[in-house]
């Protein structure tokens, strides 16, 4: 068992549901999951006192309770400690009006009841995950932040190889030596040259960029690498991965995380609006993420995954020139082609073994 597991399973979890039925089906459920941390309360009341003293990881909060309803402690918790709490809201109550009124009070996610043991925790290890990665980014930067001055040239390397580390640890979930990230990242610092970015802007873009799908950490094993084609609810949930990256990245002061998070969020959208989380269209979306867009498209089809074979390199670039104003800035699409030795060289520098 690794130690990010052993952290997980050591969360503090609080479950608020007023049915004595539902509580001990829920302390079981995680109790046989591994979870080793886990208090109950029927009575809404007393959670902000509980949360103010043991300052829970995750809260599994029921809506339709008495004295007070779950939106009703949502707001409480939100007035008490200046934000929400992280809360998985487990509800019978379906409409849809209830789940965006939820997710709007700071929600990070909502399950209906009756509820699929598996998927419940899926969603549970999902939020732990996120928490745990991005406080460990926030205690890096309280770090960092209190070195002396003679040591920051040194301080800032160990910030690098930490991102550079968290994007491969996203990463080998589907590509097992990470050198994804190294030709992305590179092809992308090329390409923000080509688009007239400062060199040091082009550095952030180099160190930032594989921080690009570090969501996927987020996604189930059994999506991530599912062979063929998604199914509606897979393709929804897959696509999280952006803001769960953003999510996890959100918060950090630095220069560097602040351009990883927009990437993280916007190497998605495409150029006609089509793309996700936003619908973003054109110059809307950052000009990073526009880079890091065409860069990951690129090394993804060209390279091989557990469920698919890459593809030839000129059927790549066919497919990069058909979606030029489509998916892909047009100008960017004109950079590429117009770097595209260098970006070959790349490519061959850094190729995967035995290929």
């Amino acid at each position: 068992m690794t130690a990010s597991m052993i952290n997980i399973f050591d969360a503090k979890l609080l479950i608020v549901d007023d049915e004595p039925v539902n509580v001990k089906l829920l302390e079981r459920t995680l109790a046989k999951a591994g979870y080793t941390n886990t208090q109950s309360t029927m009575d809404p009341r007393l959670v902000c006192d509980l949360f103010a003293l043991h300052n829970y990881d995750l809260i599994l909060l029921d809506l339709n309770m008495p004295y007070m309803d779950g939106f009703a402690v949502m707001r409480a918790l939100a007035e008490r400690f200046g934000t929400s709490p992280q809360v998985l809201v487990l509800t019978a109550q379906s409409a849809q009006e209830f789940r965006t009124q939820a997710l709007e009070l700071g929600a990070r996610d909502y399950v209906t009841k009756p509820f699929e043991r598996n998927e419940l925790l899926h969603r549970v290890r999902n939020l732990l995950e996120s928490k745990l990665y991005r406080e460990g980014l926030e205690r890096l930067n309280e770090s960092l932040e209190h070195k002396v001055s003679a040591r920051t040239a040194e301080l800032n390397e160990t910030r690098l190889q930490v991102v550079r580390r968290l994007g491969r640890a996203a990463e080998y979930r589907d590509n097992e030596t990470g050198l994804h990230i190294v030709r992305m990242s590179k092809i992308s610092r090329l390409l923000g040259a080509a688009m007239g970015m400062s060199e040091e802007d082009c550095d952030l873009l180099l160190n930032a960029s594989p921080m690009h799908d570090i969501g996927k950490i987020g996604i189930p094993d059994h999506i991530l690498l599912k062979p063929g084609k998604f199914e509606p609810d897979e393709w929804e949930t897959m696509q999280q991965h952006s803001q769960i990256g953003a999510d996890i990245l959100e918060g950090d002061k630095s220069e560097l995380l602040r351009m990883a998070r927009e990437i993280a969020l916007t190497h998605h959208e495409k150029w006609d609006g089509s793309g996700y989380p936003n619908k973003l269209k054109g110059e809307d979306i950052p000009l990073v993420g526009r880079i890091c867009a065409i860069a990951d498209v690129f090394d993804a089809l060209t390279s091989v995954r557990p469920y698919k074979k890459a593809w030839a390199v000129d059927d790549a670039l066919k497919l990069i020139q058909e979606n030029k104003g489509k998916h892909f800035d047009p100008a960017l699409v004109d950079a590429f082609m117009d770097n595209l030795d260098e970006i070959l060289i790349i490519r061959d520098d850094h190729k995967e073994p035995g290929t």
